[in-house]
C-alpha cells in the first residue's frame, strides 16, 4: 500500500468515474434525443449528473459560504475570511464582519484534522459569529504540502495550537471540537507552565476522546484491536505525482471516505438512488438537502501519516493524555498545571463515536483547578454531530457555552490581536 502507484490508482478510479458521469450526462442530453423522449435516457442523464458531481466533490475544498451577516443595526455587513497566522500545515483565520464593532467575546474554534476540512464547522461558525469574534484553525490538505515542509504529528499539532493561542492573547475563549480536544487540553497545560500570560480564559471541550478507555465504542475497539504495523501497511500511502506533496506519506482522504461510506453503505446507497430519481423528475436543485450534505461529506483531505499514526498510538492505544503522561518536544506536560483556565466539557448522551464519559475525564486531570472553574454538560438525545452543529447545539449547548464564557470572562476588556505572523 505504501507506494505512489496505489495512491495514483485511487485517483485514477475517481477521475474515471467523474468522466463516466460527465460522459453519460452529456450523451443522454444530446438535443437530437429530445425528438423521441425516452425514460431510460432521462435516467442516464440523471445518473451522470449525480455521479459526476459526487466524484468531483472529493477533490474540492468547500467554500465557507459566509458572505454577509445582518447585524443589530438591520444592515447587511460583508464577512471577510482573513488569514491572521499562516503556517505550512494550517492557518489561523478570522471571520471579520466589516463595519461592526469588535465583539467582547473572542473565540478560537479548534477544528479537527480527521479527514474533513474545517468547513465541517460552518454551521458552528455561523451560530457564533452573531455576537462573537470567531477565529478557527484551518488545516491544510497534506497532499498539497511539499515534503520539504517536514513532518507533522500530534506534538507539532499541539505546538501549533500554542502559537495560535499566544497570537490571540489571554482574553481568548477556546472551543475544541471532537478529535483535537485532548491536544487542546495539553496545549493549554503547556502554556500554563511555560507561558502563563498566554493562557486562554476558558476552555470548552466538545465530544473529545480525553480518555478513550472510559467508555468503549467501535472507534476505541478498533484502535485497541489493530496493530500499528497493520495500520501503517494498509492505511498509509505516498502522494502521487499530481500534487505538490508528491512522495509525502499520508492517510489518503479517498481511503478515509471509503471507510466512512462503508459504515452506513445502505443509507448512502438509498440517498444516491433517491437523488437520481429526483433529478429525473426535475425536483432536485444545486443546493438541495442532498447536495448541501454530500458536497461537504464527500470533500475529504489527506492526513499526514505521522499525525494519524501518532494519534492512534499515543491517544487511543497508550492513553497518554488520560494517564497525564503526554510529552511535547521532550517536555512532559502536566494537566495539573492548569489553575486559572475555566474548563467545561460537553457530551452527547447518544454519541456513538466519543461516548459520554470519555470527555468529562478532562476535569479529573485538572487537579490544580478549583471546582468552581469546572463544568460539564451531557445533552440528552444528542449524537456526535448534534453536539456542535445540530439542533441540540443551537437550542441548548450554544447558550450554555456562552453563559460559561461570560461568567468566566472577568472585567478585562478584549485585547486586539497582534499583527499577522507569516511562517
Amino acid at each position: 500500500m505504501r507506494y505512489m502507484a496505489t495512491y495514483d490508482l485511487m485517483e485514477t478510479m475517481r477521475n474515471t468515474n467523474q468522466w463516466l458521469g460527465a460522459t453519460a450526462r452529456t450523451m443522454a442530453s444530446y438535443p437530437a434525443f429530445s425528438m423521441m423522449p425516452n425514460p431510460a435516457l432521462e435516467w442516464m442523464a440523471a445518473w451522470g449528473e449525480v455521479t459526476e458531481r459526487t466524484f468531483e466533490r472529493m477533490v474540492v475544498k468547500p467554500d465557507w459560504g459566509i458572505r454577509t451577516f445582518t447585524c443589530e443595526d438591520g444592515k447587511d455587513h460583508l464577512v471577510e475570511v482573513k488569514t491572521v497566522v499562516e503556517k505550512d500545515f494550517g492557518d489561523l483565520i478570522h471571520f471579520d464582519v466589516a463595519g461592526r464593532e469588535e465583539q467582547p467575546r473572542k473565540i478560537l474554534l479548534v477544528a479537527p484534522m480527521s479527514g474533513h476540512y474545517a468547513t465541517l464547522l460552518r454551521s458552528t461558525v455561523k451560530s457564533l459569529i452573531v455576537n462573537c469574534e470567531v477565529y478557527i484553525t484551518d488545516w491544510h490538505n497534506a497532499r498539497d504540502i511539499p515534503v520539504s515542509a517536514g513532518k507533522f504529528d500530534i506534538e507539532d499539532y499541539t505546538l501549533y495550537l500554542m502559537d495560535f493561542m499566544r497570537h490571540l492573547g489571554p482574553d481568548t475563549h477556546v472551543i475544541a471540537v471532537c478529535q483535537p480536544a485532548p491536544l487542546t487540553l495539553a496545549a493549554t497545560a503547556y502554556l500554563a507552565e511555560l507561558d502563563p500570560d498566554a493562557q486562554p480564559r476558558t476552555l470548552t471541550l466538545i465530544g473529545g476522546p480525553i480518555n478513550p478507555d472510559a467508555v468503549p465504542t467501535d472507534v476505541t475497539d478498533f484502535g485497541a484491536r489493530v496493530t500499528m504495523g497493520q495500520l501503517e501497511e494498509t492505511m498509509i500511502q505516498r502522494v502521487g505525482f499530481k500534487y505538490k506533496g508528491v512522495g509525502r506519506m499520508v492517510y489518503p482522504g479517498l481511503l478515509q471516505l471509503s471507510s466512512f461510506m462503508s459504515m452506513n453503505a445502505d443509507r448512502h446507497g438509498k440517498a444516491f438512488r433517491d437523488q437520481i430519481m429526483r433529478v429525473c423528475r426535475g425536483e432536485a436543485s444545486d443546493h438541495d438537502a442532498h447536495n448541501r450534505f454530500y458536497d461537504e461529506y464527500l470533500a475529504v483531505m489527506d492526513m499526514p501519516a505521522e499525525f494519524y499514526l501518532s494519534t492512534v498510538e499515543r491517544i487511543f492505544k497508550n492513553c497518554e493524555i488520560a494517564k497525564n503522561e503526554f510529552i511535547v518536544d521532550g517536555h512532559k506536560v502536566d494537566m495539573g498545571k492548569i489553575t486559572n483556565v475555566a474548563v467545561k466539557t460537553v457530551e452527547g448522551a447518544k454519541d456513538d463515536i466519543t461516548a459520554p464519559g470519555q470527555c468529562i475525564a478532562a476535569l479529573g486531570l485538572c487537579t490544580g483547578l478549583p471546582d468552581s472553574k469546572k463544568a460539564s454538560h451531557v445533552e440528552p438525545g444528542a449524537g456526535h454531530y448534534g453536539i456542535f452543529a445540530g439542533k441540540s447545539w443551537r437550542d441548548n449547548i450554544r447558550p450554555l457555552v456562552l453563559d460559561f464564557i461570560d461568567s468566566n470572562s472577568g472585567d478585562k476588556k478584549p485585547a486586539k490581536p497582534k499583527a499577522a505572523n507569516v511562517a
